[in-house]
């Protein structure tokens, strides 16, 4: 692991400035772990702000969970308030590709319908892969796509970047993935936030499941009923040599 040539303590000031600028009596800063949640909690200091500030995690709701992995212990959601008609501020210290992001706005609206989302980086690298901007960035740097750059702070709560090289951290796990493959995945995927629906063989819910629900503060709005699949059922047309299914 090799330190970037970015002073995030400078960096981090401006964030301040920037942050200072757009808040209303409405925002609520909340940050995404872990980088942003560091941030979220020193700019809830640093303004002067009452109250608790928010931490968002993207576990639930990555688009890539199949091949990560989910771990009970990886939801580190906590909002202390209302999330329906608030202003939410939205803090990360490194954007890249969006998808993270992406995940995030899934989880923040599971708990209500805020009056608005905006988005504050430290650093813009570039990258994207959806159309997700912020409305402040600290700094804007270009990097190779093998190259992952991370926030860090120290004991003191100072800030600095690592930048690691994804193929030397491969390279060096190679090994290890060999002799522990990932468990295949099953036909049935979906995204944590949906349902499948139920047959007389499923097996009955896990305790992780509950666990992901539980949530210090407000709980998760309950989804809304599936009013689609009836209509497939009733509206789809019988095609010619092909059984409908029951």
């Amino acid at each position: 692991m090799t330190s970037l040539h970015l002073d995030a303590e400078a960096l981090y000031r401006n964030l301040l400035t920037g942050v200072r600028s757009m808040i209303e009596a409405q925002t609520v800063l909340v940050g995404i772990w872990s980088g942003g949640a560091w941030l979220a909690e020193r700019l809830q200091r640093d303004l002067g702000r009452s109250g608790e500030h928010g931490v968002i995690s993207s576990a639930l709701h990555r688009d890539d969970f199949g091949s990560r992995g989910m771990s009970s212990s990886a939801d580190h959601t906590r909002l202390p308030f209302d999330v329906e008609g608030s202003r939410i501020l939205l803090i990360d210290d490194v954007l890249y590709t969006g998808r993270t992001i992406r995940a995030v706005i899934n989880e923040l609206f599971d708990f209500g319908r805020p009056a608005s989302v905006s988005l504050v980086v430290l650093v813009d690298r570039g990258g994207r892969e959806l159309p997700i901007e912020p409305v402040y960035s600290a700094a804007r740097v270009v990097l190779p796509p093998d190259r992952r750059l991370s926030l860090v702070r120290d004991e003191a709560g100072r800030f600095q970047f690592d930048a690691m090289d994804l193929g030397s951290v491969n390279n060096q796990d190679a090994p290890a993935a060999a002799a522990h493959p990932p468990p295949a995945l099953t036909a049935n995927r979906c995204r944590p936030s949906q349902s499948i629906p139920s047959s007389p063989h499923a097996s009955p819910p896990s305790a992780k499941s509950d666990r992901s629900r539980e949530r210090s503060g407000r709980a998760r709005r309950p989804a809304a009923p599936d009013t689609l699949a009836p209509c497939l059922r009733v509206c789809a047309p019988e095609l010619p040599g092909v059984a409908r299914r029951s």
